[in-house]
């Protein structure tokens, strides 16, 4: 289960999550995910993404049903809660950076 957490009530830094503040990161994850509904396909295979994750994103891609949209964006963000973010955002950048490139060249 859960282990316990060395909690100091005079040192804010143990201290757990604010309500708000896990909230902000859900929604975040959940933004995340949005962009990686709305990707381009060629551009989606590129991420390193688990298997869970790719099957959920291509999942909601199909939905057409608002309420059942929303319910599956709450739950690539849940499924997002267990990926390192950090180099998923590296290769969404470089996968940004690209694009700008070669929004550059064709000016």
């Amino acid at each position: 289960m859960n282990e316990p957490i060395d909690y100091d009530p005079d040192d804010p830094r143990t201290w757990p999550p604010s309500k708000s503040m896990r909230k902000r990161e859900a929604h975040t994850l959940q933004k995340l995910g949005e962009q990686l509904i709305a990707m381009r396909e060629k551009d989606f295979n590129t991420l390193p993404l688990p298997e869970a994750l790719v099957d959920a994103i291509r999942e909601a891609r199909q939905i057409k049903s608002l309420p059942a949209l929303a319910r599956q964006r709450q739950f690539i963000g849940k499924l997002m809660r267990e990926v390192d973010l950090e180099p998923l955002e590296k290769a969404m950048e470089a996968l940004t950076d690209r694009q700008n490139a070669h929004a550059r060249l064709r000016k």
